[in-house]
């Protein structure tokens, strides 16, 4: 199993140092398990030479091989912990960068009070990093905008949440314009890659090769920032309302009915053991959804 994951590390990072550093070992203490992977299968799995390295034909076969064999091997152990009584031990939590500021400390939070045995691990990446590391058993749960269409992945939806127009302080008690029309008014976006970024073209009918003229961000706080210095609007989750509202001179708007929103949910692996558990996990994410959605209202 340790050169398994070894080789499964080189495979995906294709790069001995960078396996090596993820693997906690040293470069050369790597390539002499690599080497006794490699005598045990009696073949070559590596082109060595350059930078990065190669998988052989075989390698890339054995890659796939192995990363069934490892994600078997963890479900396993989840299957321990699903029998051995109270929810306990690691709890991989992937969770999306337009969710994770808001709802993450309360959810930690609400954790270590009722499964004081629980070790949460969050990690925030956008959703298609966590559709990924999903389905190789790096992750055992995601919080992220449903749905996301895997036939491997239960989805649960949990609240849904309206998306709320940002404008300059000044703009206060102007009529709120079409969503439509929100791209003449120099409209702020996320990034390439995170999901909010295509739903909120979606809620402007802007196809995404119309994008070039639009201003971009990396975090909402920055795009709402960049509101506040007068550079145009943009559109936040409902969640993220009283958070950013507290260090901006923004106002928020409605948009006209019917308001567009998003279903935040949780997803998992169906083949996971502890889908029980992880159930009981998305209710405690419910109400630190809904209790912040409550709060947005009132600020």
């Amino acid at each position: 199993m340790k050169h398994l994951r070894y080789f499964d590390a080189l495979a995906r990072l294709g790069h001995f140092g960078r396996a090596a550093e993820s693997c906690a070992i040293s470069q050369p203490a790597l390539s002499v398990q690599i080497r006794e992977l490699e005598d045990l299968v009696g073949a070559p799995l590596v082109e060595r030479g350059g930078r990065r390295i190669r998988l052989t034909g075989l390698g890339e076969e054995f890659a796939g091989r192995v990363r069934s064999i490892l994600r078997a091997v963890d479900e396993l152990e989840d299957l321990g912990r699903a029998a051995h009584g109270p929810f306990a031990g690691r709890l991989r939590l992937g969770v999306i960068p337009t969710v994770a500021p808001y709802l993450l400390p309360d959810i930690i939070k609400a954790l270590a009070r009722l499964y004081p045995g629980l070790d949460p691990r969050p990690r925030e990446a956008i959703t298609q990093r966590l559709i990924e590391d999903l389905a190789e058993a790096k992750l055992d749960v995601a919080i992220v905008a449903l749905p996301v269409s895997e036939p491997a992945l239960e989805e649960m939806p949990l609240f849904d949440e309206e998306f709320v127009l940002v404008r300059p302080l000044e703009d206060a008690g102007k009529p709120v314009p079409a969503s439509e029309r929100l791209h003449e008014m120099r409209l702020l976006l996320l990034e390439e890659g995170h999901c909010f970024r295509d739903q909120a073209l979606s809620v402007c009918n802007i196809a995404p090769a119309a994008t070039r003229a639009l201003m971009e961000g990396s975090s909402l706080s920055t795009l709402v920032q960049m509101v506040g210095a007068g550079i145009g609007v943009t559109l936040i989750p409902q969640m993220a309302v009283e958070t950013e509202m507290r260090s901006s001179s923004v106002c928020i708007a409605h948009l006209a009915e019917p308001r567009p929103t998003r279903t935040i949910g949780m997803v998992w692996r169906k083949t996971n053991p502890l889908s029980t558990q992880f159930a009981r996990i998305a209710d405690i994410v419910r109400e630190a959804g809904l209790s912040r959605l409550a709060q947005a209202e009132n600020a």
